[in-house]
């Protein structure tokens, strides 16, 4: 039994292996009968291949050119309409130009010189409109866009009121700069001088002479929808000739408004102070006088107004002294018996004075002011006009010594 067992198992081996061997022909035809055939072209390469990639590249290219040309006569024609459209425009624009300019020779020459001037009008435009040459009716005081100072290295602001001192310290470097600016502009205005800044050619050693050392003052306010106006004053040492230059921003390039000359030598200062007893503190507004303006200016004259009998003798005897001490006649004391009223006292001291124009300073016997302040106020002011500083007093009223400008300020 087990030798006839042995040749069963060796057939049944090789019968099973037969059957995995015609299982593998049969999948294997199965695969190549069902599989689908394959891109020629793509698979073997060779000439045939070869010549068909080209044809359908050539194919290619000459769609994307007729696109191209397509697209470049499109733009071709839309460019030609438009140039067509531009040059009716200009020649709708040159006709306007010539109505608004009237017939001439001038208006055909300037017409060149004004082809870029759309900008430089506006410019001017926001000039006129932002009260550099001529002032505008305001509603109220409300309304009021107020005057800030400063110097080459402070500036002084009115916005803070009377709760914070006004010095900006320190000066915030982007304002700084700005301010900067503007005063070198406005020394190479004074320094390159054009012929209708009036000066004389006579007098070429004048010129390149003014530094930042001379500058002595300036005034900036800005205007939200027009721009910032710049006026700054420049001064040799001892000199009581100023220059005064006007510069404006129209939200642009500085441009120069005006450049003048201001002397003040022959402006004469009356202090009008209308008063009623308190002759202490008239004492101590006398010893400032004396030293400001007898010592230093002597440009001014003072007027007292003084309401009744009480204290009267001792003022007289205070200013008596003061003529006698320092030989100054330039005074006048009116008593009136009337009830103290400090608007009717500088109405009776305005109408005293009779000897021509002068500059009146409405001034109470509290406020301590400086030489500079009486600079300041001889060039901001103008005759037949009213000073132009006086809305910076309402605010410049400080207890301490360090007044800007020489504002005034209450003790």
């Amino acid at each position: 039994m087990p030798r006839r067992s042995l040749p069963l198992q060796g057939r049944m081996r090789w019968m099973l292996l037969g059957l995995f061997l015609l299982l593998v022909l049969l999948l294997f035809a199965y695969l190549l009968e069902c599989t689908p055939p394959a891109d020629v072209s793509l698979v073997l390469p060779g000439l045939g291949a070869e010549s068909h990639g080209k044809e359908y590249y050539q194919a290619l290219l000459q769609e994307q050119e007729e696109r191209y040309l397509s697209r470049s006569a499109s733009l071709k024609r839309q460019i030609a309409q438009l140039k067509q459209e531009l040059q009716e425009m200009s020649e709708k624009l040159k006709v306007l130009q010539d109505r608004k300019e009237g017939p001439g020779v001038q208006g055909l020459v300037e017409t060149k010189d004004q082809e870029p001037g759309d900008l430089l009008e506006f410019l001017h435009s926001q000039i006129d409109k932002a009260e550099v040459n001529t002032g505008a009716r305001l509603p109220s005081e409300y309304a009021l866009v107020p005057f800030e100072s400063f110097t080459s290295s402070k500036v002084y602001q009115l916005e803070m009121g009377l709760t914070r001192h006004p010095e900006e310290k320190p000066v915030r470097k982007d304002r700084r700069d700005e301010l900067v600016e503007v005063i070198e502009a406005a020394l190479d205005v004074i320094n390159n001088p054009d012929e209708e800044d009036g000066q004389e050619d006579d007098v070429p050693m004048q010129r390149q002479t003014y530094t930042e050392s001379h500058f002595t003052e300036g005034l900036y306010r800005t205007e939200r929808d027009k721009g910032t106006l710049y006026e700054l004053f420049f001064a040799k040492e001892d000199s009581d000739n100023f220059r005064h230059v006007t510069l404006f921003r129209p939200f642009g390039p500085l441009m120069k408004v005006r450049s003048t000359s201001v002397e003040t030598n022959g402006v004469i200062i009356n202090i009008i102070v209308p008063l009623a007893g308190r002759t202490e503190a008239f004492s101590q507004f006398l010893h400032n006088f004396r030293e400001v303006c007898i010592e230093h200016d002597r440009r001014v004259h003072l007027t007292v107004v003084y309401f009744g009998q009480e204290g009267l003798q001792e003022v007289t005897s205070y200013l008596e002294k003061m003529s006698r001490e320092a030989s100054f006649s330039n005074y006048t004391l009116i008593p009136v018996d009337e009830e103290f009223s400090r608007g009717r006292g500088l109405d009776i001291g305005a109408h005293t004075w009779k000897k021509g124009d002068v500059l009146m300073f409405f001034c109470d016997v509290d406020i301590y002011f400086t030489l500079d302040y009486l600079n300041t106020c001889r060039l901001h002011t103008a005759p037949n006009s009213q000073e132009r500083c006086w809305i910076l007093e309402r605010f410049w009223l400080w207890n301490d010594m360090s007044v800007p400008l020489g504002l005034p300020q209450y003790r």
